[in-house]
């Protein structure tokens, strides 16, 4: 699996958890530790960590895939998953906002999860 098939199926994953405003940020031109952002976001932090476990649960049953490292969890406002050339953001929308990874991002391409 490439690592953009990788972000894509991540997407495809959180937006069945019905995650929201989920985007892929191609991150090659501008990082050498990962490929991809997936940056997605739940209500609240009890479904950022249903997004994150369904994320987690299938990857590693249909791929054998477990991300390098994960934190955020106690709080579930902003989790990551490290899946190296993927790097997976679930967010609360005010964790989200306060953030804005998109707009520390703005110079990369950004994909619609939808049309990836």
């Amino acid at each position: 699996m490439t690592s953009l098939e990788h972000a894509r199926r991540i997407a495809a994953l959180c937006e069945e958890k019905l995650a929201t405003d989920v985007a892929i940020l191609d991150m090659r031109s501008v990082c050498d530790y990962t490929d991809f952002f997936v940056i997605a976001t739940g209500k609240n932090s009890r479904q950022t960590k249903a997004i994150h476990d369904e994320v987690n649960a299938a990857l590693k049953r249909d791929a054998k895939l477990t991300p390098r490292s994960s934190s955020g969890l106690p709080e579930a406002t902003w989790i990551v998953d490290d899946y190296l050339d993927v790097v997976l953001h679930v967010f609360t929308p005010e964790t989200r906002g306060y953030y804005r990874l998109e707009e520390l991002w703005d110079d990369v391409p950004k994909l619609e999860a939808a049309t990836a």
